[in-house]
């Protein structure tokens, strides 16, 4: 906070990291410092849902982890989602959740809403699974009564799992830590883009 006095003045900014509350790693902006790790802090609803970024040098984490499993996130979630949480559990037991789901179920703060999606990351683990991974989030998402959004994440990053149903020579665009690239949805399902 002492590097960040304009958020001295912010209530739930000020008391986030004395009860533990975490920070999102973020794409680096042109105006990040070089050497510092950004982070990013949304806001919930409630508290006008603001996003807050800040850059902290790697000393200054405590820890880190992947966003939270989708399995240890589900009793966060509103009744009328569970059928297709657990679906797509079935689907793929690793799956990861983050945007409103996550930060409920990591701070406990109202982030759902009527209009949440549920934002999911799936791991793009066998290159088997790559030729019906898209079709089958596809199937659930039909009938899911939230929409489904997210990423199938490979070696190279993640692309928007909607992309990915296509034909295999569609260019289809991968989000890494530093970047975006593109490439065919073939290789991005093969594995073969690094």
């Amino acid at each position: 906070m002492s590097r960040y006095p304009q958020l001295a003045g912010e209530p739930i900014v000020a008391g986030w990291a004395h009860v533990g509350r975490p920070l999102i790693v973020r794409r680096p902006a042109c105006s990040d410092t070089a050497g510092m790790i950004p982070l990013g802090l949304p806001l919930p609803p409630s508290h006008g849902k603001r996003r807050i970024a800040i850059s902290l040098a790697a000393a200054d984490i405590v820890s880190s982890a992947p966003p939270p499993l989708l399995a240890d996130a589900a009793a966060t979630a509103p009744a009328a989602w569970r059928e297709t949480i657990d679906e797509l559990l079935q689907l793929l037991p690793e799956t990861r959740t983050f945007g409103s789901l996550a930060w409920q179920h990591l701070t406990g703060l109202p982030y759902l809403s009527n209009s949440s999606d549920l934002d999911l990351l799936w791991p793009l683990s066998a290159a088997e699974q790559g030729d019906t991974l898209p079709s089958d989030i596809a199937r659930i998402a039909q009938r899911a009564p939230m929409r489904l959004d997210g990423e199938i994440v490979g070696p190279a990053g993640g692309v928007q799992w909607r992309e990915l149903t296509g034909t295999d020579e569609d260019e289809v665009l991968v989000k890494g830590p530093t970047g975006v690239t593109s490439t065919t949805r073939a290789a991005f399902l093969a594995g073969h883009v690094s």
